[in-house]
């Protein structure tokens, strides 16, 4: 088999890239996958080689081959000039955070930004001298009026992951490129198949591989990818504060990635299906999925992805929560648990009001987001049907 450099990879369609990216079969005694190297010492052949680091991997922390295939394959997807790992989504904002900010510094975070990176930008950030304000998702090239002259970063999310709003990233980061202020975002819900975030003047793309990358709802991961003028900080911030990821999680991520186009295909087109149909259901007000034409981003949507995957949120009409707890608690393939991006269709009530600063987040009835996973849809769709004839039962008591 022909070996491929990056540069003949990153010129092949995504499938092929997601096939072939990070695999060396010539350096595996010719297996496909990597093998999976647990380990933290590394054994050198002479001191010259220890104190020189002239090896490749000098400790299990700083790197192995497994560790390797999955950054190669990530970088590929992503197209920046490095990428790092992380034990989690979240661990992977907060080091990308910490690689671009100092004390004195200000940062801009989305309203639209979920609760557990808005408490380690108010709690961590903050007791380190970083000030944190936040902004309106749709403010666009307008949040020019917001920067000071010791803003240093924008952290983006786009779409928000309960109340998806579309950000318009390049008009952002064209305003931020302006005043040398670093752009972030956590592209989660789109992944780079979806969103090429470097392509669209993206500083620093972030990924919690926990959801569609490992695909299976058994991992803990996160990445961050970083361009050229950001990677050098970004790979010192992640060996100098000791974050490794486990070699079994890494091989996991590495599974699934390999799988990760013919997934969202299907995730895409299971929640396109049912969104359409939730749109004519009486109970339902609005639903909240940037790829149905009556949603507020839908253009901007159109313009910057390349696709929408399996989570999308609905607005309820008024009813009272019991009639939620009613809708929900007896569904027969959506489970009820936080995270998303798996195998398995999962549903959760939310109210993203107590902690908006920036805007105001008032629906006109109860919230729920769903995860359609890879189930078929007419099975979704009939155990949705259940759950709203509970839901109307119990409203009418």
């Amino acid at each position: 088999m022909h070996k491929l450099s990056p540069e003949d990879i990153a010129r092949l369609h995504d499938g092929t890239r997601l096939a072939v990216a990070g695999r060396h079969a010539d350096e595996a005694f010719g297996f496909v996958n990597p093998p999976v190297y647990h380990g933290s010492t590394v054994l050198h052949p002479t001191t010259r080689d220890l104190v020189e680091h002239t090896n490749r991997y000098a400790y299990g922390r700083r790197g192995s081959p497994t560790m390797t295939a999955l950054r190669e394959a990530v970088g590929a997807l992503e197209g920046g000039a490095g990428v790092v790992l992380c034990p989690s989504g979240l661990s992977a904002v907060s080091t990308a955070l910490l690689s671009c900010l100092k004390a004195g510094d200000h940062l801009l975070v989305t309203d639209s930004a979920y609760d557990p990176i808005r408490a380690f930008c108010d709690s961590v950030l903050t007791r380190f001298g970083v000030e944190v304000s936040y902004y309106d998702p749709l403010i666009g090239a307008d949040i020019a009026r917001l920067f000071r002259p010791e803003t240093r970063a924008v952290l983006t999310e786009s779409p928000g992951s309960l109340t998806f709003e579309v950000q318009d990233i390049p008009a952002i980061a064209e305003a931020a490129h302006a005043r040398d202020i670093v752009v972030l975002l956590d592209n989660t819900w789109a992944t780079p198949l979806f969103f090429p975030a470097h392509a669209r003047g993206v500083d620093i793309s972030i990924w919690s591989g926990t959801k569609y990358l490992s695909g299976h709802s058994d991992v803990m991961f996160g990445t961050v990818s970083a361009n050229a003028r950001h990677w050098r900080a970004l790979i010192k911030t992640h060996g100098d504060t000791g974050l490794t990821v486990g070699p079994d999680d890494v091989y996991l991520a590495l599974r699934g990635l390999r799988t990760l186009g013919v997934r969202l295909a299907a995730h895409q087109q299971s929640a396109l299906e049912i969104a359409r149909w939730l749109e004519t259901r009486p109970e339902v007000s609005r639903v909240l999925y940037p790829a149905l034409e009556s949603h507020p981003g839908h253009a901007l949507w159109k313009r910057d992805f390349l696709g929408a995957t399996g989570l999308f949120s609905i607005v309820l009409k008024p009813v009272p929560f019991k009639a939620v707890e009613a809708f929900l608690d007896h569904l027969s393939f959506f489970g009820l648990g936080y995270s998303w991006g798996g195998f398995e269709s999962l549903a959760i009530p939310f109210d993203a009001a107590p902690y908006r600063t920036a805007t105001k987040w008032e629906p006109e009835g109860p919230t729920i987001r769903l995860q359609i996973g890879l189930e078929d849809v007419r099975d979704l769709r009939s155990d949705l049907e259940k759950g709203f004839e509970r839901l109307n039962a119990a409203a009418a008591v």
